[in-house]
């Protein structure tokens, strides 16, 4: 019986793997590999893929819905008295909805590429590439709320573990797509229709909430971020090989193997943490026993000092209820949030979105410009574990208000700009290091900036609105800036433009729109540096004391 009882308070682990698991199978920012095919096959000008390339961008950040479906099926009523979801809800619902949505998305793009089905209007096709976009905040959603809540003490640590996850999928779906159907775009909007379906309908149910008290936390949630940056390492290294040689089938399905072995290794931490915390139940039952328990409790101290204590600390702690999406829409540090995000994540995913377009243009072969979506998952997945790490370092040893990163980061990300502008040589490889770290750094500072300022209690609403910053700034500078300029520079040569004069002006406009955020970060952080030193700072050494 206490095996059983130990076997099920430490799920959250095999939960944990399965969420990673659903999270790297996503394949997110892989737009640029099958953009071509997508323009090719539909007889799209620039502008008009930038427009579907808008839609994917709404559709990848409009949580809302997902959210309130998570709410609606996995919290509340629907845990059974042992604290686990009852078989009337939960994670599993928001999961199956996203797989079905992702299968439909993108099994329909395939049909349209291929020739399954007639060519549908710019409209049809933009809803299309919402759903399968759509689909991953119901994946990211049910696997990283899942997770805060499995892991209420180390909230930000495993937001980034998700969020670190979801942005290397890219490069990992890449790599099943080099091993098996290289130069063949079409077969890679089939493999995103059935990859993450079949993954997530196998391992949803794995993914559950789980109250338990548990020893060691943080230390186990490190062995999987040691994991995904050896991961996001080792694919860079293979990416460089790749890049260099023309490696044979033998040895491509080898690091495929070696891949899946990394992927797995999260499973060995799982089994560790269970070992655990099956022990510390065991001294935790000896701890709980009546004969051993003080017969003071904390706020029963002599003379109140302890009740003294506790009502400080609830006065305090209890900032973290904070105000709803409407009263947060009614600050100013509100919009300079929004303002900031649309500056750095619209830039930054406009980038992402014409990789393949720019490579072109600058006689990018198409293994380099393959090359580089999967690197920009790299460093977006580097900027987010960093970001969030590096904030939280600074904040707690030198107290320096995540605000001043979120400016240094925007700053950064204009010199990326620029960098890409000058068209030398080598260049956008150096250009989509900084803009892809910076625009990966913008994901992890935003959200817990949010719950920082706002309070924790409607966080996930307020970070969801906020997140509309970024399609806001994708449409804004892919089909406004990066589309436009480019079809007037492609005028007169078969819709295809040639030199680095085809998207020089676009990234000086967006490297001038990045340092205007960088002067808005630096606002904000002038605006709530007080804040911090007062109020949240002082919430830090609460919950440390």
């Amino acid at each position: 019986m206490e095996e059983r009882l130990s076997l099920m308070s430490s799920s959250k682990w095999i939960a944990t793997v399965a969420g990673i698991w659903i999270q790297c199978s996503v394949g997110a920012y892989t737009f640029s590999i099958y953009s071509s095919a997508l323009k090719s096959s539909q007889g799209y000008d620039q502008s008009t893929l930038d427009t579907v390339a808008v839609f994917k961008d709404i559709g990848s950040n409009a949580g809302v819905l997902a959210g309130m479906l998570y709410s609606a099926v996995a919290v509340g009523n629907n845990r059974n008295s042992n604290g686990n979801n009852s078989h009337r809800g939960g994670p599993w619902v928001v999961h199956l909805a996203g797989a079905i949505q992702n299968f439909v998305g993108y099994f329909m793009m395939w049909a349209c590429v291929v020739g399954l089905v007639r060519r549908p209007p710019v409209a049809v096709m933009c809803l299309f590439m919402l759903l399968s976009s759509h689909s991953m905040t119901f994946f990211t959603t049910a696997n990283m709320v899942s997770g805060v809540q499995n892991f209420p003490h180390s909230g930000g640590t495993i937001v980034g573990i998700m969020k670190g996850f979801l942005g290397i999928s890219g490069a990992i779906v890449i790599q099943v797509y080099d091993t098996f159907w290289e130069g063949k775009p079409s077969i890679f909007l089939l493999t995103l229709a059935l990859l993450p379906t079949f993954v997530t309908l196998v391992l949803m149910f794995f993914v559950r909430i789980h109250k338990s008290n548990t020893a060691n936390d943080q230390k186990h949630l490190n062995g999987f971020t040691i994991v995904a940056l050896i991961i996001a390492g080792y694919l860079m290294i293979l990416i460089i090989l790749e890049n260099i040689f023309s490696l044979p089938l033998g040895a491509r399905i080898f690091n495929f193997v070696l891949l899946l072995l990394l992927l797995a290794s999260p499973l060995g931490i799982a089994i560790k943490a269970q070992k655990d915390n099956k022990k510390f139940l065991e001294t935790l039952s000896l701890e709980n026993d009546p004969s051993m328990e003080n017969p003071l409790a904390y706020d029963e101290l002599p003379g109140g000092e302890g009740q003294v204590d506790a009502d400080l600390d609830d006065k305090i702690l209890s900032d973290e209820e904070g105000t709803n999406l409407w009263q947060s829409m009614c600050t100013i540090n509100f919009w300079l949030l929004f303002v900031a995000m649309v500056c750095g994540m619209g830039s930054g995913v406009a980038v992402v979105n014409n990789l393949s377009q720019i490579g072109q243009s600058l006689n990018y072969t198409t293994m380099e410009t393959k090359n580089l979506v999967s690197l920009w998952s790299i460093w977006n997945f580097l900027g987010r574990i960093g970001a969030g790490y590096l904030s939280d370092y600074l904040l707690h040893t030198r107290g320096w208000a995540r605000p001043l990163l979120m400016a240094i980061t925007l700053a950064t990300m204009g010199v990326g700009h620029l960098v890409v502008a000058s068209g030398l040589p080598g260049t956008l490889y150096v250009g989509s290091i900084l803009v892809g770290i910076c625009y990966g750094s913008q994901w992890s500072l935003m959200p817990t900036i949010s719950s920082e300022l706002f309070g924790v209690r409607h966080v996930g609403t307020i970070f969801n609105t906020i997140g509309i910053a970024s399609p806001v700034g994708s449409y804004i500078f892919s089909v406004r800036v990066i589309g436009y300029i480019y079809d007037e520079e492609a005028k007169g040569e078969d819709d295809s433009c040639y030199g680095t004069h085809c998207f020089r002006l676009s990234f000086m406009i967006m490297a001038s729109v990045a340092f205007l955020g960088s002067l808005v970060a630096l606002t904000l952080l002038f605006r709530t540096k007080r804040f911090y030193q007062l109020v949240v700072l002082k919430r830090i050494k609460l919950s440390l004391s």
